[in-house]
């Protein structure tokens, strides 16, 4: 009877450790739900600058793929989970980043995109704080979505500007070259 006891919770604890991963002390789950459809993580990192954790992010794709511009250009369900480990990080600290990531994304042509670049730089207007989890989702029906501790705060449409978006991870000048390594799983 112990045996059996034992073996189920033994059984049903190592199910449960496969059902995520810890990067840098945060728990991501394998999957993620866009709509109805269901992603897995391709993989996870750590955005660093000067030597200290920002955040740690997780690309979700529906199939795996080592490929940058695959990640910028498919018109495929896919989210980024951004949660926020440092306290370093604010609401204008991270607006410049964004703005920046654009920059480098779009080889400076951010003009065809200023009105929804804008509208996404608003979404983090409100303070952030450490353990803020942001999900980027895009999907071809709805577009970008963007989530702040599960709330929705806005939709941005179309695909041009998902790929200037993700382009800021999966550029050629990535925000971080190990966060975009480590979400590729390379």
């Amino acid at each position: 009877m112990k045996f059996t006891f034992f073996s189920i919770i033994f059984l049903f604890a190592t199910s449960l450790s496969f059902s995520q991963i810890e990067v840098s002390g945060i728990e991501l789950p394998d999957t993620f739900e866009v709509g109805e459809t269901s992603l897995d993580l391709n993989g996870a990192g750590v955005r660093e600058k000067f030597w200290m954790d920002l955040y740690v992010g997780g690309l979700y794709t529906d199939h795996e793929t080592e490929n940058a511009q695959e990640v910028i250009n498919s018109n495929a369900p896919m989210a980024l989970k951004i949660h926020i480990v440092s306290g370093l990080i604010s609401s204008g600290k991270m607006s410049s980043a964004v703005e920046d990531g654009f920059e480098n994304s779009t080889d400076g042509h951010m003009e065809p995109h200023r009105a929804k670049i804008d509208k996404f730089k608003s979404f983090f207007s409100n303070e952030i704080s450490e353990d803020d989890v942001f999900d980027i989702t895009y999907s071809p029906s709805e577009g970008v979505v963007v989530f702040k501790n599960n709330k929705e705060l806005g939709t941005i449409e179309g695909l041009d500007f998902k790929k200037a978006l993700f382009g800021i991870w999966f550029c050629d000048k990535p925000a971080d070259k190990d966060l975009m390594k480590g979400m590729l799983n390379i």
